[in-house]
C-alpha cells in the first residue's frame, strides 16, 4: 500500500459567484523514498496542493492518507502533532529566526512535540555536519550566506524525521551553481533518510533531477509530457 495516497481532491474558495475551483481531482501517490516534482504556471494551484498535502489547509472535497491516516479526521491537537511529526517543509524564503542560532533553528520543531531531548539535539548536530555547517552551529542567519541559510532550512525539516518532505521553490531564491548544490543536498538526504519529498518548482533544471515530474494546470495533474 502507498505511504502517501491522494484521491480526488478539489479545493474551491468562495466568491460573490460561482466559486473558484482551484484544484480540479488531484490524484497521486507515493511510497517512501520516492520523490515528484510538480510544475506548472503561477496561479495554477501548486502551493494549494502543497498546503493540503501538509494538513494547513483542508481540500473542499477528496482524502489524503498519510500513513494509513487521513489527518482531516483529527482533533486540532492531533492534527497539529501529526503535522510535525510526520510533515517537514522547506519554503523558497528559508523563515529562519534571526535571533537564534543556526542550531537553535534546526531545533525550533522539537519545542512543538514536547521539548528538546538529548537526542534531538544530537540528531541537529548530525544534520548540521550533513548539510556542512559543524562550524556554523552558533551562527546566526544575518551571518551566512542564503545557499547556508537554505541548508539550514534543510536539517530544520528533517530533524523529526518526517515521512513526506514538502518543498516549496527550494532554491528559487538562490543563483545557479548555489541552486544546484542545495538540490543535490536536499536529494541526497531525501534518499539517506527515504522520505517522500514532493517538490513545487518552477525550475525545469531541479525538476528534471526529480525521479517523477508531473504537471498542474486547470486544476488537474499529470504526467508531465516528454
Amino acid at each position: 500500500m502507498p505511504d502517501l495516497l491522494v484521491r480526488s481532491i478539489v479545493k474551491e474558495y468562495p466568491t460573490r459567484g460561482e466559486p473558484l475551483r482551484v484544484l480540479r481531482g488531484v490524484s497521486f501517490e507515493m511510497s517512501a523514498g520516492e520523490n515528484l516534482a510538480i510544475v506548472g504556471p503561477s496561479g495554477c494551484g501548486k502551493s494549494t496542493l502543497l498546503h493540503i498535502l501538509g494538513t494547513l489547509e483542508q481540500p473542499t472535497s477528496g482524502t489524503v492518507e498519510l500513513g494509513g491516516v487521513n489527518p482531516f479526521t483529527l482533533s486540532e491537537p492531533e492534527l497539529a502533532r501529526f503535522r510535525h511529526e510526520k510533515i517537514g517543509f522547506i519554503f523558497q524564503d528559508h523563515h529562519l529566526l534571526p535571533q537564534c542560532s543556526v542550531l537553535e533553528n534546526v531545533l525550533i520543531p522539537t519545542l512543538a512535540l514536547g521539548g528538546t531531548t538529548e537526542q534531538d539535539i544530537e540528531r541537529a548536530h548530525m544534520l548540521l555536519e550533513r548539510v556542512g555547517l559543524a562550524q556554523r552551529l552558533n551562527h546566526h542567519p544575518a551571518e551566512i550566506s542564503g545557499g547556508e541559510r537554505q541548508r539550514v532550512a534543510i536539517a530544520r525539516a528533517l530533524i523529526a524525521k518526517p515521512v513526506l518532505l514538502l518543498a516549496d521553490e527550494p532554491t528559487g531564491n538562490l543563483d545557479r551553481s548555489t541552486a544546484e548544490s542545495v538540490a543535490s543536498l536536499l536529494l541526497e538526504l531525501q534518499q539517506q533518510e527515504q522520505t517522500m519529498l514532493v517538490c513545487v518548482t518552477h525550475s525545469t533544471a531541479l525538476a528534471e533531477r526529480l525521479q517523477q515530474q508531473m504537471e498542474l494546470d486547470g486544476g488537474l495533474l499529470q504526467k508531465l509530457a516528454a
